[in-house]
C-alpha cells in the first residue's frame, strides 16, 4: 500500500530514541532526512546550509529526543514544523549577517588612513551620539532593540509586552528624529 512504512512505526522509534538507540535515530534519518532536506533547501534555497540544517535538526533529535507526543501531536508534523522554523531562524540569521557585512564593508571604505575620512567618521559618530542621547527612553530602547540586537518587531513587542503597532510606530518616529538630528548636523 502506497505510504504504508516498512519496519518499527514512528512511535517505536521514539521509544527507542529516548532509550538511547542510535538505531531509531538511523531509521528516522533514513525515513525522514530527504523530505527535511527538502523543505529546508525549498526555504533556504542553498545546498549546503539545507544539509547542515538537516544535519542539526538530527542531532537536535538525539540531544533532545521528542518527549511528549500528546502534548507536541504526531511526530512527522512536529518535525516539519521543527525543520520550518529552523530553517527561517537561519535565513533571518543570514540576512542580519548579511546587513551587518554590508555596514562593515560601507565601513570599511572609510576606514582608510586619510586625515579627511578620520574627521568625517568623527564627525558622524559625533552627530549620532548626540541624535540617539536627544530621543527619549523608549524610542532608544525600541530602536537599540531593532538596530543592534537584531530584533524583528513582533519580537521585541513581545519581549517589552507592547502592541506591534506601538512599536512599529516607535521604530519609525526613532528613524526619522535621528534622520531629522543628523541632516540638521550637516546643514549646521
Amino acid at each position: 500500500m502506497k505510504g504504508e512504512t516498512t519496519g518499527p512505526s514512528d512511535l517505536e522509534l521514539i521509544a527507542r530514541l529516548r532509550s538511547r538507540d542510535r538505531a531509531a535515530l538511523e531509521a528516522l534519518y533514513d525515513r525522514y532526512a530527504r523530505r527535511v532536506y527538502s523543505l529546508v533547501l525549498s526555504i533556504v534555497r542553498d545546498q549546503q546550509a539545507a544539509e547542515d540544517i538537516t544535519q542539526e535538526l538530527f542531532i537536535h533529535s538525539w540531544q533532545y529526543p521528542y518527549l511528549d507526543e500528546s502534548e507536541r501531536g504526531a511526530f512527522v508534523p512536529w518535525l516539519l514544523r521543527s525543520t520550518r522554523n529552523r530553517a527561517i531562524d537561519v535565513l533571518r540569521r543570514h540576512s542580519r549577517d548579511d546587513q551587518v557585512g554590508v555596514r562593515f564593508d560601507t565601513m570599511s571604505v572609510l576606514t582608510q588612513d586619510d586625515p579627511d575620512d578620520r574627521v568625517l567618521r568623527a564627525d558622524v559618530a559625533a552627530g549620532l551620539r548626540r541624535a540617539l542621547a536627544e530621543l527619549d527612553s523608549g524610542l532608544g530602547e525600541v530602536l537599540e532593540l531593532a538596530s543592534f540586537s537584531g530584533l524583528t518587531q513582533r519580537e521585541i513587542a513581545e519581549r517589552l509586552g507592547l502592541p506591534l503597532g506601538t512599536v512599529e510606530t516607535h521604530v519609525r518616529t526613532a528613524l526619522q528624529r535621528l534622520a531629522e538630528a543628523l541632516v540638521g548636523d550637516r546643514e549646521s
